[in-house]
């Protein structure tokens, strides 16, 4: 069993940066991929970036790419993601995940976090 925890989630406004924290519990950690999804109000839920558990590959989503960042420290059962350049359009509930799939299709991922806000102002 893993638990994940967000963190870092706030208001920003347009061009700001934030980066979002997950802590995991469980000593298999460093042997899942982990990743983050956000979902906005009225909107489905969208994949936003993955790493493997080697924190060697990582893909993201169109959207992101080039302003957002994600990395891992699995001596700290922790995975990051640096927002850069953000844009009203972030404004979501993000959401770690983690499983034994390197995927951008959230069915995958049977571990989830409680989410956290990011609100971008323009």
């Amino acid at each position: 069993q893993v638990q994940l925890v967000e963190s870092g989630g706030g208001l920003a406004q347009a061009g700001d940066s934030l980066r979002l924290s997950c802590a995991a519990s469980g000593r298999t950690f460093s042997s899942y991929a982990m990743g983050w999804f956000r979902q906005a109000p009225g909107k489905e839920r969208e994949f936003v970036a993955v790493i493997s558990w080697s924190g060697e590959s990582t893909t993201y989503a169109n959207s992101v790419k080039g302003r957002f960042t994600i990395s891992r420290d699995n001596a700290k059962n922790t995975v990051y993601l640096q927002m850069n350049s953000l844009e009203p359009e972030d404004t979501a509930a993000y959401y770690c995940v983690a499983g034994q799939d390197y995927s951008s299709n959230p069915r995958v991922y049977p571990y989830w976090g409680q989410g956290t806000q990011v609100t971008v102002s323009s």
